[in-house]
């Protein structure tokens, strides 16, 4: 008989319980389950859902504080925070504003980012993806219909997010949606100044629609191309405009009139 002793087995390796809650409230913001001011649901009933204690879901949620992705407001509930948005747009914000010739940088960079979306999308949507898009673009219609910019705005925005959403790369989403965290300020006049270039406002909607149209027969080259075509209207618009502005401006200071009219390339329209 040997005198050595038995081995001891090999210790498990268990992960705690409030590390499998992290990764699981990551994986609903990174899919967009969870979106930046979104309110997670009480406690209990959040508990509940997970199947697991209240103590491990309090231990999860302040690790994720810590991090920066989930954060408490004053009169109660924890919501995401922006932080994976303003990480991006922060910075850029104030320099796209200050070096105009970046803006046509972040159009050719939309292009890709959102022909590439439009594409996947078509390819990858589901029948809830399809039902989402249908919704903003009812949504869309109607406040084209009404003129109303602050609607328009929001469902532009919105079909642009829903889009690289149903491209289901958590990359596209985030990005995008940092992309027009940082624009969000001048989205509004933006759009005002299109409104009032004659017909800009039915093409850009019937751009939108066409859009919508190839993801919804998932044709993905066709979506791509609707998806660019868009982008490149925006880009000759914004320069017919700038040019417009800066004749205008000109001839105002011949009559010595001063001052100057608004600069489109101030941000790109949605």
């Amino acid at each position: 008989m040997s005198d050595t002793p038995p081995k001891s087995p090999a210790r498990l390796n268990v992960p705690r319980l409030s590390d499998a809650i992290v990764r699981q409230i990551e994986s609903m913001i990174l899919e967009g389950s969870l979106k930046a001011g979104d309110a997670l649901p009480p406690e209990r009933a959040l508990a509940e859902q997970f199947g697991v204690s209240r103590p491990s879901l309090r231990e999860a949620i302040q690790k994720l504080a810590a991090r920066g992705l989930l954060t408490s407001r004053q009169g109660g509930g924890t919501y995401v925070s922006d932080q994976l948005e303003a990480s991006f747009s922060t910075p850029w914000q104030s320099m796209v504003a200050s070096h105009p010739e970046l803006r046509r940088d972040v159009l050719e960079f939309r292009r890709l980012l959102e022909g590439n979306s439009a594409r996947m999308a078509a390819e990858r949507a589901t029948e809830a993806d399809l039902r989402r898009l249908g919704d903003v673009v009812e949504r869309l219609k109607s406040a084209h219909a009404a003129r109303d910019l602050n609607a328009v705005s929001k469902a532009d925005t919105a079909l642009h997010q829903a889009i690289a959403d149903a491209a289901h790369n958590a990359m596209f989403s985030h990005v995008l949606a940092s992309l027009f965290s940082m624009m969000r300020t001048h989205v509004h006049d933006n759009i005002a100044n299109l409104f009032s270039q004659g017909t800009v406002s039915s093409e850009l909607l019937a751009q939108h629609i066409a859009i919508w149209e190839r993801i919804e027969a998932r044709d993905g080259p066709g979506a791509q191309a609707a998806a660019e075509a868009h982008i490149d209207f925006i880009e000759r618009t914004l320069i017919r405009m700038r040019d417009e502005s800066e004749r205008a401006a000109r001839a105002a200071r011949r009559e010595g009139v001063g001052g100057a009219l608004p600069d489109p390339w101030r941000s790109q329209a949605p």
